[in-house]
């Protein structure tokens, strides 16, 4: 029994870190992404934000934020009980230190997700101060009433009102979003991404290879996170959980791809690669919510669905000037919404209104609470940078460094 108990949690544990480890790898994804579709002048910006806001984010999940969403601080005496003794109660053994590195690299996806929204227009530390406080406080928080099973403000559990999330595509993906859109708000849109008898003017990217290398990062990345979120692999049960939650989460990435394709097809009259690549994103955050119990077909349509919508709204938040430079809050918040409605027709443990409940709880406190940070942030020091400066690329003003020196100012 001993052997078996502490092969299991070698396994487990192992795979928890790979995972976590695969998720990391996002952070590259979320970088190479942006920087692709973002002008040229304001690369270096871009890359700066995703390097400092991953370091944050780990940093103040260590200090406040695991103390806040699992009541387990870590940050003065390490995580007490590593390394695991006695007899298995649970399926899923591993190393705490596992299980604290595993959710940390989630708090920085979350966070990634703000950075491209804002992206080419505003400041730097404005940015990281945000960060900050989004990553110690405004995550936790919603996190403890989902996965750690709190009462939201003393009245009730959101697991206990049929709410699911598996892997978050409320807790994640719309939470980041939410954050994203208060910011955005506060901002407003890039200079000439509007004009006043409400034309758009399409501002592309400097660099669609990047942003296309991006996306298949993030692709690869996704099955550490899903995958991941089952926890454990150790037994036949869980590794074929394991199977399944990679194929459903690749099948739905397929889906939302050649939706998007299809219907920019119709709408535009041409293949927009950037409409493929936010479809492939848009599927996977349409699975995240539940991809260990739908079947492989009903996983390709749930991300065509996601692959759709996402090209649907992308246009009308452009309708609402809403100025998303990469489509962020469409592929993850919009799309996070359509997850977490999707999950109650393969999983019999949840519910329409448990869903809807959860998604408006995530939903509003993120969106308020940012909505206030930023406002406060604005008050201090301010959150956009000069006219002028966003002309000439805030690579210059805000890190002294051009990502191209030797080709142009990139205007």
């Amino acid at each position: 029994m001993e052997i078996t108990f502490e092969l299991g949690y070698a396994l487990d544990t192992f795979y928890f870190l790979i995972c976590g480890a695969l998720v990391m790898w996002m952070a590259a994804g979320f970088a190479m992404l942006e920087a692709g579709l973002v002008r040229a002048k304001n690369t270096t910006e871009i890359l700066t934000k995703n390097v400092t806001l991953f370091a944050i984010a780990c940093t103040m999940y260590m200090i406040c934020g695991y103390d806040i969403m699992y009541g387990g601080g870590i940050f003065l005496d390490g995580i007490v009980g590593d390394g695991a003794t006695g007899v298995i109660e649970d399926a899923a053994t591993y190393a705490p230190s596992a299980d604290f590195y595993f959710q940390v690299v989630f708090v920085a996806t979350a966070m990634s997700i703000v950075s491209g929204a804002v992206a080419e227009r505003m400041k730097l530390w404005a940015f990281l101060a945000f960060a900050v406080v989004m990553t110690g406080f405004i995550y936790p928080m919603e996190g403890s009433w989902t996965w750690n099973g709190d009462a939201v403000f003393g009245m009730y559990v959101l697991g206990d009102m049929g709410f699911s999330d598996f892997a978050g595509s409320g807790i994640v993906h719309m939470a980041g979003a939410a954050a994203a859109l208060a910011g955005v708000l506060v901002l407003g849109p890039r200079k000439g991404k509007y004009t006043a008898d409400g034309k758009v003017n399409a501002i592309p990217g400097a660099n669609l290879p990047l942003a296309t290398l991006g996306t298949f990062i993030l692709w690869m990345g996704w099955f550490g996170f899903n995958g991941g979120s089952v926890l454990a692999t150790s037994s036949v049960e869980n590794a074929n959980a394991v199977a399944v939650v990679f194929m459903n989460t690749n099948a739905a990435a397929a889906g939302g791809a050649i939706a998007a394709l299809i219907l920019a097809r119709i709408m535009f009259g041409k293949a927009d690669l950037t409409m493929v690549l936010n479809g492939a994103l848009a599927g996977l955050v349409a699975i995240t919510a539940e991809p260990s119990t739908p079947t492989p077909l009903l996983a390709t349509l749930f991300g065509a669905l996601g692959g759709l919508l996402v090209v649907l709204s992308i246009v009308f938040l452009d309708k609402l000037k809403i100025d998303d430079p990469v489509g962020a809050i469409s592929v993850h918040g919009v799309v996070g919404l359509l997850g977490l409605i999707l999950v109650p027709f393969t999983n019999e443990g949840s519910t329409i209104t448990g869903q809807l409940l959860g998604a408006a709880t995530i939903f509003i406190w993120v969106f308020v609470t940012s909505l206030i940070t930023w406002v406060i942030i604005k008050a201090i020091m301010g959150v956009r940078v000069s006219e002028e400066e966003e002309f000439e690329g805030v690579d210059v003003s805000e890190c002294g460094l051009e990502a191209y020196p030797d080709f142009t100012s990139g205007r």
